[in-house]
């Protein structure tokens, strides 16, 4: 038998068919995001939809030009899509195999993701201890939903985030940790643009 040889097959044939192996598993987990994202279109379409139909049914109460401060939303929105570059410049990193760069612009990252959710409590505290809590109308109650389901998915990011920043540390930049760099990295950026959505349809339009 020959040394470069397995029972089986050459060791080279093996080691390009575990490779090629691994590349069908992050395609697979890469078509399974869009999936998931794609459903979430579905869910954010919904939460839109029932917005727009509800938004004036405030019973007599406020209204979004009532209660929206448009400049503190405005330094929320560019503190998420800043995080979305520093993401990106993660990614970029990463293509360059450079593990400290990739640490230090996740945790850029993360500190403004948590600043944006940081900023999205401190608005939701804010209406409630103003009397304006999600029982008081259907306009309400449809804003605290559907701003509160985007924050919710930002939360669920920065979890993850933490969990792959551990991952990395701990064993470098391996082609798992890569592929779960990417699906991290299109998750965050899908949350930049349904945000985008909700700052011009419930927060400008609510103050024209």
């Amino acid at each position: 038998m020959s040394a470069i040889e397995t029972p089986n097959k050459p060791i080279h044939t093996a080691h390009g068919e575990g490779h090629g192996h691994h590349h069908d598993a992050g395609e697979i987990k890469l078509f399974g995001m869009w999936v998931y994202l794609m459903t979430d279109c579905i869910l954010f379409a919904c939460l839109f939809a029932s917005y727009v139909v509800l938004k004036d049914a405030t019973a007599g109460g406020v209204t979004g030009k009532d209660i929206f401060e448009l400049p503190f939303v405005l330094v929320e929105t560019f503190v998420l899509l800043f995080s979305s570059i520093t993401s990106g410049l993660a990614t970029v990193a990463m293509h360059r195999g450079d593990k400290a760069e990739v640490m230090k612009w996740l945790k850029f990252t993360f500190l403004l993701g948590a600043v944006f959710v940081g900023m999205e409590v401190y608005e939701f505290h804010h209406l409630i201890a103003e009397g304006h809590g999600p029982s008081h109308s259907a306009f309400l109650s449809a804003f605290f939903t559907l701003v509160g389901t985007h924050g919710l998915h930002v939360t669920a990011g920065l979890l993850w985030m933490l969990v792959l920043m551990h991952q990395i540390n701990t064993r470098g930049l391996n082609d798992t940790n890569k592929s779960r760099l990417n699906l991290l990295a299109l998750f965050w950026h899908f949350l930049d643009v349904v945000w985008i959505c909700v700052f011009t349809v419930v927060y400008l339009m609510g103050v024209l």
